[in-house]
């Protein structure tokens, strides 16, 4: 009992601290979602064959509707694999507004956002112009060369004004950062910090590829469980980056469900975990 009251203390400090930094980023978010949305969509469908590169730019603003709109453009053919890839690799759903939250992690922030717009842009250069060359058109798919009559902007919830919807945001994810925050604290308790910083270093090359893997989990409950492991010091840079590059928020999800074609998303969702864990496994070491 002692234990689990601990536990309960110890995650209440942490994840209150986070509230105000959270209301603000979720009140950029839906401002951005707003009065933005459709301009950023735009931008997306009309990149044609170099859409990677608006892909990945527009991809990192932190919101989870963007990787949803990539996936049905690219079963729509409206846009390359490549800028698909891009969009998913660029994505880091929940992570801008944890790290964003705790001062001392802006500089990893920073890092995330930059690495991944240049991780996205050069993934989708390989993918589109020399790799398109070899691979068969059945496992390439996307764009035909149009955009025509293709809207898969969705309407966002506007009943209620930013600062009411932006509470809503924040509450949510602060439940998920207090359950979590418990559960690790739990863990911590029981077990020792030392045996389980042990265990994740134990795994070492092999700590970004599981990383990735998790990241691969079609909901924002993934990004919120790297970065809060990541803030605890659990596991290391590379592992968290692996993680968010692979994790693409609700849009592989959509991929699965609007793609018909299994060697495609099979083909992708490989590529999101080896792109993902190859980087992590890079910066494993990387002092942060």
């Amino acid at each position: 009992m002692e234990i689990l009251l601990h536990s309960v203390v110890h995650a209440l400090e942490d994840s209150v601290r986070m509230l105000p930094f959270l209301y603000l980023a979720y009140l950029l978010i839906e401002w951005l979602e707003r009065h933005h949305g459709q301009k950023i969509e735009d931008a997306l469908a009309g990149g044609g064959r170099w859409g990677f590169v608006p892909g990945a730019l527009l991809g990192c603003v932190p919101q989870c509707g963007f990787s949803a709109v990539a996936a049905n453009l690219y079963a729509s053919r409206v846009i390359t694999p490549g800028t698909v890839l891009a969009v998913f690799l660029a994505t880091s759903d929940e992570a801008v507004p944890l790290l964003a939250a705790e001062p001392e992690s802006w500089t990893a922030l920073l890092l995330v956002l930059v690495l991944k717009v240049v991780i996205a842009i050069l993934a989708g250069f390989v993918l589109d112009v020399p790799l398109r060359r070899f691979l068969p058109a059945s496992l390439y798919g996307g764009y035909a060369g149009h955009a025509d009559d293709v809207d898969c902007h969705e309407q966002h919830e506007e009943s209620s004004g930013i600062w009411l919807s932006a509470l809503r945001h924040t509450l949510e994810i602060f439940a998920f950062i207090l359950v979590f925050s418990f559960a690790i604290t739990l863990v911590f308790e029981l077990l020792g910090e030392q045996t389980v910083a042990g265990l994740f270093a134990g795994l070492g090359v092999f700590q970004p590829m599981v990383a990735a893997l998790f990241g691969l989990v079609p909901n924002c409950v993934s990004s919120v469980l790297l970065t809060q492991l990541y803030l605890q010091g659990v596991i290391s840079f590379g592992s968290l980056f692996g993680g968010l590059c692979a994790g693409a928020g609700v849009g592989l999800a959509v991929l699965w469900r609007v793609n018909p074609s299994l060697k495609q998303n099979l083909f992708l969702t490989g590529l999101l975990w080896a792109v993902g864990a190859a980087c992590g496994i890079l910066l494993q070491f990387l002092p942060m």
